[in-house]
């Protein structure tokens, strides 16, 4: 999945949700200041912004594939080291970080498996590999009412509930496939506030993520219909979405 959007529109769409849910992250897999910390799939900068304010940006290295964010997250972040690269492929020597890091990735990862092998090669051994991704398989992410009214009006399309990751459990059963050990799989939860509907339907037309790319596709009547569909099915604003994600850490 691509993200060759602006910076600002993923931080309206989904910044929303991961600002909140990275300090809850970064103190699951015991980011402290003197670390050298690797930052995997960083986007424009939620969890950086937290781990460069813990240790300091020259212990914060960040990885990222998407060329806008890259730009972005250098100008937000100038004391940390951000790099265009895929988890894939690490641009990195063995051993050389405590705690490789990464949230809300490892679905849209092309290869979870080697993803996640990448980092725990480039993480010393008994360091911490971590990663976490949004509950849509439980129904219980943050784009989990949206996802089942698309899927009411259109039963064929799959949603984000089938990507890796995204069910409780499987993060820990592609943790074991990349080699890693020690592994604890737990829920992390956010509550985040909307004061309309508008302010929480808005970023939806963005053009972010697998979410926004279906509306962009959509006929004018089609997405009136969706958005008016959703509206029925929240409550009275202003309202609150609790998103739940599932979490991994584990020693390299």
């Amino acid at each position: 999945m691509s993200f060759a959007v602006a910076a600002e529109a993923y931080d309206k769409f989904m910044g929303r949700y991961s600002t909140p849910l990275a300090p809850l992250f970064a103190d699951f897999a015991g980011v402290e200041a003197g670390q050298r910390v690797l930052e995997v799939g960083a986007g424009p900068g939620a969890l950086t912004g937290v781990l460069v304010d813990r240790i300091g940006g020259v212990g914060v290295t960040a990885v990222e594939p998407s060329e806008p964010f890259v730009v972005a997250l250098r100008e937000r972040q100038p004391d940390a080291t951000v790099l265009h690269a895929s988890a894939e492929e690490l641009p990195f020597e063995d051993d050389g970080f405590d705690t490789a890091i990464a949230q809300l990735v490892v679905h849209f990862m092309q290869d979870p498996v080697r993803g996640l092998s990448e980092m725990r090669r480039v993480t010393t051994p008994g360091g911490v590999v971590a990663a976490n991704v949004w509950d849509h398989g439980g129904g219980s992410g943050p784009l989990s009412l949206y996802w089942e009214v698309v899927t009411e009006i259109d039963p064929s399309h799959p949603g984000e509930g089938r990507l890796a990751g995204a069910t409780q459990g499987d993060l820990t059963t592609l943790f074991e496939r990349a080699g890693l050990t020690h592994i604890r799989e737990e829920p992390l939860t956010v509550e985040v506030h909307h004061e309309s509907f508008e302010e929480w339907w808005q970023p939806y037309t963005l053009g972010v993520g697998p979410a926004g790319a279906y509306v962009a596709g959509l006929a004018p009547d089609a997405r009136d219909e969706l958005r008016e569909r959703c509206r029925t099915r929240l409550p009275d604003p202003p309202f609150a979405v609790s998103a739940r994600a599932w979490s991994a850490r584990a020693r390299a």
